[in-house]
C-alpha cells in the first residue's frame, strides 16, 4: 500500500474542501470561511469555486487557532503576526539567495558584526542582544 504514496508531498497542493480541512484543523468549516474573507488564510478556488486547502493553508489554520486561543490574540493582531512572519520569511530567503551568490562567485564571506538599534546583524541574520553601542565592524 505505502508503495502507491508519492516519494514527497507538495505542502501547497491544493487537496482538501472546507470540510476535511476544518476536521484536520479542529475548526468549523465556517470559520474557514470567515478567515477566508479576512485574508487570514486564502484557499484555492476551483472550477465551481469551491475552496480548496493545501497542507500548509491548515498548518497556518492551527498556528492562527494558537494564537487565538492559547496567546488570547485578536484576529487583527494574528493579521498582523502573520504578516511579519511572512515578511521575516522572505527576508530569511533572500539572505540565503546573496549569500549563496556569495559563495558561487567563491567571495569570502568575512565574518563582521554591526550593531545597529536592539539587535546585532551577522551576515544579515539578526539577534537580540542588549541595548545598542556604537557601528562597529569586525568584533
Amino acid at each position: 500500500m505505502s508503495e502507491r504514496l508519492p516519494a514527497n508531498l507538495d505542502v501547497d497542493a491544493p487537496l482538501f474542501t472546507v470540510s476535511v480541512a476544518a476536521r484536520l484543523a479542529d475548526m468549523h468549516p465556517q470559520t474557514l470561511r470567515g478567515y477566508d474573507r479576512l485574508g487570514l488564510v486564502v484557499p484555492v478556488r476551483n472550477r465551481g469555486r469551491g475552496r480548496r486547502y493545501s497542507l500548509r493553508d491548515v498548518a497556518r489554520l492551527r498556528h492562527i487557532q494558537h494564537l487565538s486561543q492559547e496567546e488570547g490574540i485578536n484576529l487583527e493582531g494574528i493579521r498582523r503576526i502573520l504578516a511579519l512572519e511572512t515578511e521575516l520569511d522572505e527576508a530569511n530567503a533572500h539572505i540565503d539567495r546573496l549569500i549563496s551568490l556569495l559563495e558561487e562567485r567563491q567571495l569570502p564571506l568575512a565574518p563582521r558584526t554591526f550593531t545597529v538599534g536592539q539587535g546585532t546583524v551577522h551576515l544579515g541574520r539578526t539577534v537580540r542582544t542588549k541595548p545598542a553601542r556604537a557601528l562597529t565592524a569586525g568584533d
